[in-house]
């Protein structure tokens, strides 16, 4: 027994030094990589679910507050380097999300701040600081990208120098849009001379076009930007006194009657000079339509939401949101730039987008099965970084893209102040799916790091 005792001993004794700094050198990351990317995450989600009133309609979503918070710094350095940069002056027009993202991004921050801090002013135990002050230096950044020169190269090579001057409707309303965010958010009016001529202008364009509809570029129309662009001079108006309130209201003549398809919704694309759909409507179009259109006309909605909801939303046991095509087609799986990817009828913009659009029409039934299904598929690290957008989104480009329109989404609040459907809506069994896989990946990194640097 005493020589057994001794062997046993030696055996442990005699492991090789190196064999040691292996395991070491295996283990820590495995453990230390499983606590970051699955244990933390998969934590974050269950709180959240458990916690956040806001991810259903009671007031702001704590998850959106947060993230906007933690985002914030890396959205101001973002926006900085890439002014300073030049990248945008080396671009052609082919490429668009390389183009419009990093502009739109900058919008989609300036929105969700605006509306996450007139959250904080109802209730400034929100946190220490309004967002309007800590998140000051991103402000200014995501307006400068917006307005600087170089980043309107690709517009400039679609309309020439005068491409603030003639239809070119996405990217003024992204200015028109960014100056007005800013200056509520800070108060400054150094940019109102180009505000008042840029939403004159375009109103009257948009008022004396034949169709009530312009191009974004030469040949390209999308009735859902025009709808953007209205909403962006109405809000300008409340910021400069000013009233285009009969030109707004007549500008409802392009999404109703023959501009609309068969379920009273707006082509995705048409012909800007003849009205002529090229197009009916699809998903990716119609949730960014019935987010803006609601608070444009709010009397003279006809019920845009509730026909979306009736002919696009598709559920089943294990997953909710909208289709890119109505139901009823065999357009299950496609893919382009504005849909993403589109799987068993799913649109993965139309869904994302959907957040935003079921909340500002109350539909919180829909709204909290989304957000659910969003926050679950979001990977949250405790940095404050969204790893599935961040990967989706365009990672020199437009890094920050999905992320802040996730801001935007959850920061949206009912036009009329309250729920056309209230309630807590039920979690799809996919949120409980993508829970189980954190916990599988868990065990499949951390057990075995730790066994390694327990050996």
């Amino acid at each position: 027994m005493g020589i057994g005792i001794m062997k046993k001993g030696t055996i442990g004794s005699d492991q090789k030094p190196w064999m040691k700094l292996v395991r070491w050198v295996i283990g820590w990351p495995l453990f230390l990589g499983g606590i970051w990317f699955f244990v933390i995450p998969g934590l974050t989600v269950c709180w959240y679910l458990g916690t956040d009133t806001g991810l259903h309609g009671e007031g702001v979503s704590k998850f959106a507050y947060r993230r906007h918070q933690l985002l914030s710094d890396d959205y101001a350095r973002y926006a900085r380097d890439r002014i300073a940069s030049g990248k945008a002056q080396t671009l052609h027009t082919s490429q668009i999300a390389e183009t419009e993202w990093p502009l739109f991004g900058s919008c989609f921050y300036l929105w969700a701040t605006e509306s996450l801090q007139d959250a904080w002013e109802k209730d400034p135990g929100l946190s220490k600081r309004a967002p309007k002050v800590y998140a000051r230096a991103a402000i200014d950044a995501a307006k400068d990208l917006v307005l600087d020169p170089g980043h309107a190269k690709w517009v400039k090579d679609h309309w020439g120098e005068d491409y603030l001057g003639k239809e070119n409707v996405f990217y003024r309303m992204l200015v028109i849009s960014a100056i007005v965010s800013h200056h509520n958010l800070t108060g400054s009016d150094e940019h109102f001379e180009l505000l008042r001529d840029q939403s004159d202008r375009l109103i009257r364009e948009i008022d004396a076009s034949p169709h009530g509809i312009l191009d974004d570029y030469p040949g390209q129309c999308y009735p859902t930007d025009v709808v953007a662009a209205i909403g962006a001079i109405q809000r300008a108006d409340k910021v400069l006194g000013t009233d285009h309130g009969a030109m707004i209201k007549r500008s409802l003549r392009a999404f109703s009657g023959s501009m609309v398809g068969p379920y009273g919704l707006p082509a995705y694309a048409a012909e800007s000079g003849t009205g002529r759909r090229f197009d009916d409507s699809r998903g990716c179009g119609n949730s960014y339509f019935t987010t803006f259109a609601p608070g444009i006309w709010p009397t003279e909605d006809p019920g845009w939401y509730e026909a979306y909801a009736k002919h696009y939303w598709q559920e089943d046991r294990f997953v909710a949101g909208f289709r890119e095509f109505p139901l009823g087609t065999s357009d299950d799986y496609y893919m382009d730039v504005d849909a993403g990817p589109v799987l068993g009828g799913w649109g993965t913009a139309a869904t994302a987008f959907g957040i935003g659009a079921a909340r500002v029409n109350g539909r919180f039934d829909h709204a909290s099965a989304l957000s659910y299904e969003m926050l679950a598929a979001s990977w949250p690290l405790a940095n404050g970084t969204m790893l599935f957008p961040r990967l989706f989104s365009n990672g020199e480009h437009a890094p920050y893209l999905g992320e802040v329109a996730i801001l935007f989404q959850l920061s949206r609040e009912p036009v009329h102040g309250e729920a056309a459907v209230a309630g807590r809506g039920s979690i799809p069994a996919c949120v409980w799916l993508m829970l189980l896989g954190y916990a599988c990946l868990t065990m499949l990194t951390c057990w075995p790091g730790w066994r390694l640097i327990r050996s």
